[in-house]
């Protein structure tokens, strides 16, 4: 049997609303602790960290079971669960913002385990830095903190989410957030400004053109998996971050550039349906299919 190493997720969960050009959907589950829940999962033990409302509906505590990931962590509070809605354009290349009703999650303020406080590997969802760097301090002996962030922090608190920085072994953060928190356009001039920030790897998510990994001095590009057509795009960052994780969860010595795939190859399944169905529909075997073709078109490494 296979043993691989626990990951710690904290992240919101939510009930979202969605409209797009290929349809739409009311009070979907959706969050991003949810969604890396449902990537991570597929392949290793996960314990999430987040409060729901008592409002949240038997098909997330389902979801979570069909996953066997651990709720222990998971508050539920009298309230409702966090809510959002979003309208995508049609090529999917904006997104509007159409209502946020935060609910419990406004007040969230993680509890973990003391036993949990031990778990060798922590992901830090893009929820407020202030309750990233309280979880990074209580679990700063992990092996790796990974962090994602968001634009509206970087907005509201740069200085708080640059202090994340100093506490993460790993950033990951999409090509916009990058340019944004950076001031710099080119990629490979962000990735090392974010490195020379704390974490000891970055890799820049960028949509539909891959990922770009910084790892030391050596950078990497790792296409995505080529897909019919995008339903949804909602969550693709958190299941992204999902399969990198899993991949060092099964690692003891990890090649980042392999984690990357894992990463590109998850997220290549949320895209395909609404929420968080091709996720949970998704199967080992047809995951690795997936990482096998998005190793055959890899460039390779250079330094700067």
């Amino acid at each position: 049997m296979n043993t691989y190493k626990s990951i710690l997720a904290v992240g919101s969960i939510a009930l979202d609303t969605l409209e797009t050009v290929n349809g739409n959907r009311d009070e979907i589950l959706g969050g991003s602790a949810t969604y890396f829940a449902a990537a991570a999962g597929l392949l290793v033990p996960v314990k999430l960290v987040g409060v729901v409302g008592n409002d949240f509906p038997q098909e997330g505590w389902d979801l979570f079971q069909s996953r066997s990931i651990n709720t222990g962590n998971i508050l539920c509070q009298d309230g409702a669960t966090f809510r959002w809605g979003g309208k995508y354009s049609p090529d999917y290349s904006t997104r509007d913002t159409l209502f946020t009703e935060l609910g419990v999650f406004e007040n969230f303020q993680p509890e973990i385990n003391e036993t949990d406080k031990s778990t060798p590997l922590v992901f830090l969802g893009n929820i407020q830095p202030d309750l990233q760097s309280s979880v990074a301090k209580e679990t700063a002996a992990a092996e790796y903190i990974v962090m994602d962030t968001m634009n509206l922090w970087i907005d509201l608190f740069p200085e708080k989410v640059k202090d994340v920085f100093g506490l993460a072994h790993i950033l990951l953060i999409n090509h916009e957030e990058a340019e944004q928190i950076t001031g710099k356009i080119d990629i490979g001039d962000a990735a090392t400004a974010l490195l020379e920030a704390g974490p000891d790897i970055v890799v820049i998510k960028r949509g539909s053109d891959g990922a770009y990994l910084a790892l030391g001095k050596k950078r990497f590009s790792v296409p995505v998996y080529p897909i019919e057509k995008v339903i949804d795009p909602t969550g693709a960052g958190d299941s992204f971050a999902g399969g990198f994780m899993a991949y060092l969860s099964m690692h003891n010595n990890p090649d980042f550039l392999d984690a990357v795939v894992f990463g590109s190859a998850m997220a290549s399944f949320c895209v395909e349906g609404f929420g968080v169905e091709t996720l949970i529909s998704a199967t080992k075997e047809n995951f690795y299919n997936r990482v096998s073709t998005i190793k055959e078109t890899i460039v390779m490494p250079h330094n700067i």
